[in-house]
């Protein structure tokens, strides 16, 4: 998620379902022109596991900031405290599709607990319960950042929010 500048690492594509509070899912393409393949590792790329597990967290952060927006606080932006019971079941590297899973366990105005899990092509990638605090944003260009991300996940790019039933405000 973006917190305090530009992110180097956008680990989400796209989300596939948002469902607050309940559950999200997104999914992550992994491509060998992914910058972290330059150096991990020469002739045999694999993608890191912290890597898989900050685009559960992003995903899980979405599900969480969203959940607080259906409470009418739409400036509040999740960032990651804890992760749990995190698990790796199996590499991952170019050509592999990430399917991501968010199940929100609590959540509330001093933070959450989301259940994320990845899988590619129906097997077990990662898994963990993440923990979240949220803090209120109010630079104006953050909020338009952060407003673009969630624009382009949800609905594939840049459009007028007004255009489409169903936005996703914030």
């Amino acid at each position: 998620m973006l917190a305090f500048g530009p992110m180097r690492y956008i680990l989400l594509d796209k989300i596939t379902e948002l469902s607050p509070p309940e559950r999200a899912r997104g999914v992550k393409c992994i491509s060998l022109s992914d910058d972290v393949f330059a150096d991990h590792f020469p002739g045999h790329p694999v993608m890191p596991g912290a890597l898989i597990l900050e685009g559960m967290a992003q995903l899980g952060g979405v599900l969480a900031e969203a959940a607080m927006r259906l409470e009418g606080h739409t400036d509040l932006h999740a960032l990651l405290t804890m992760a749990d019971r995190v698990r790796f079941r199996r590499a991952v590297g170019p050509g592999d599709r990430l399917e991501y899973q968010a199940v929100c366990q609590r959540v509330g105005e001093d933070g959450g607990r989301i259940a994320v899990s990845a899988e590619s092509e129906g097997e077990s990638v990662a898994e963990a319960v993440l923990t979240f605090v949220f803090v209120r944003i109010t630079n104006p260009t953050l909020l338009a950042r952060r407003r673009e991300y969630l624009q382009i996940w949800t609905q594939g790019g840049l459009v007028d929010p007004n255009e489409r039933p169903g936005r996703t405000d914030g």
